[in-house]
C-alpha cells in the first residue's frame, strides 16, 4: 500500500471532495436575488465555509465509528485514511478538535447559522450511532441534512426560506440517498452496511423514482408560483436528474453522489448552466 504524507492524509480525512454538497447553502442567495449584494455574498460564503468544517468533523466521527466495517469494504479500506492506517487516531482527534474550535469561533461571526449547524452536527451524531441502522429513517436523516443547509443559507442572508425550495431540496436529497443505497446493494451487497439487509434494489429504485418525481413537481410549483420567469430552467432540472441516473447505470457505478457528479462532464456542466441561467433570469427580472 502506498502511504501519503500525514498532512495530505489529514486533508483526505476531511473529505474536501464532499464539500460540493455544501453549495446547497447558496440556493437562497440565488433565488432571493441577493447575489448582487456584496455583504449577502460574504455571509452566504462564510456560512458555506462553516458547513464545510462541520461536515468534515461529522465525517471524522463517522470514520471512527465505522473503522472496522470500512476495513472490510473493497474501496473504503484503501481510501479512508483511518481504515487504511494512513492517519492514526491521535492525529484524527487533534484535527477534530481544531475543526470544533473553528466552529466555536464561527458562533461569534454568525451565531444564528452556527446554531443551525449545531443541529446538523447533532443530527449526524444520531445518524452515526443510531439512525443509520434504521431503514427509511437513514435516508431521511441524510436528506434533512441538505434541508438544514438551505435553511442556514436563508438565515445567513436574512431572507425567508421558501417552503417550495425546502421540500424540493428534501426530495432531491432523498433521490440521491436512494440511488446511493442502490449502488451499495449492487456493488457490495449487504455485508458492509447493516441497514442494507432490510432493503432490496427494487425498493430503493422505487424510492428514487418517487423522490425524483417529487423534486420535479415541487421545483416546478416553486417556479410557477414564485418565480415564473425561471420556467426556462425546468428542462435543465429534468435533464440533470435523467443524466445522473444514466451515468450511474451506464457509465460510472460509484456509490458516492459526488463521484458520480465528477465522472461525467455533462453533469457539472448542466448544474453550471442551470445556476447561471437562474442568476441571469432573476437579475434580468430585477430580482
Amino acid at each position: 500500500m502506498q502511504y501519503k504524507s500525514l498532512p495530505i492524509s489529514l486533508i483526505a480525512l476531511m473529505r474536501p471532495k464532499q464539500w460540493v454538497k455544501n453549495a446547497f447553502v447558496l440556493a437562497p442567495l440565488i433565488f432571493s436575488g441577493q447575489f448582487v449584494n456584496a455583504p449577502a455574498i460574504y455571509d452566504a460564503l462564510l456560512c458555506m465555509f462553516f458547513f464545510c468544517i462541520a461536515s468534515s468533523s461529522a465525517y471524522i466521527i463517522n470514520d471512527f465509528r465505522d473503522i472496522e466495517s470500512d476495513r472490510k469494504h473493497p474501496k473504503k479500506s484503501k481510501t479512508r485514511p483511518l481504515a487504511s492506517g494512513q492517519v492514526g487516531k491521535p492525529s484524527a482527534f487533534i484535527l477534530l478538535f481544531v475543526l470544533y474550535g473553528i466552529l466555536i469561533w464561527g458562533y461569534f461571526q454568525q451565531d444564528d447559522t452556527v446554531l443551525i449547524i449545531l443541529a446538523y452536527l447533532l443530527l449526524n451524531l444520531a445518524y452515526t450511532f443510531v439512525l443509520k441502522y434504521q431503514p427509511v429513517i437513514d435516508i431521511f436523516t441524510i436528506a434533512i441534512g441538505f434541508v438544514l443547509r438551505v435553511y442556514a443559507g436563508a438565515v445567513a442572508v436574512s431572507v425567508a426560506a421558501s417552503s417550495w425550495i425546502l421540500i424540493t431540496t428534501l426530495c432531491l436529497a432523498l433521490y440521491l440517498a436512494a440511488i446511493k443505497r442502490r449502488q451499495e446493494l449492487l456493488k457490495t451487497g449487504t455485508q458492509t452496511r447493516k441497514v442494507l439487509q432490510q432493503y432490496s434494489t427494487a425498493l430503493v429504485e422505487k424510492y428514487a423514482q418517487s423522490s425524483a418525481i417529487g423534486a420535479i413537481i415541487f421545483y416546478s410549483m416553486f417556479v410557477l408560483t414564485s418565480r415564473e420567469e425561471m420556467v426556462v430552467t425546468i428542462p435543465f432540472v429534468l435533464y440533470g436528474l435523467f443524466r445522473y441516473w444514466f451515468v450511474v447505470d451506464a457509465i460510472d457505478d460509484s456509490e458516492s453522489p459526488t463521484d458520480v457528479l465528477f465522472a461525467d462532464w455533462q453533469l457539472p456542466a448542466t448544474v453550471a448552466v442551470w445556476a447561471g441561467l437562474c442568476i441571469w433570469v432573476i437579475y434580468s427580472a430585477g430580482a
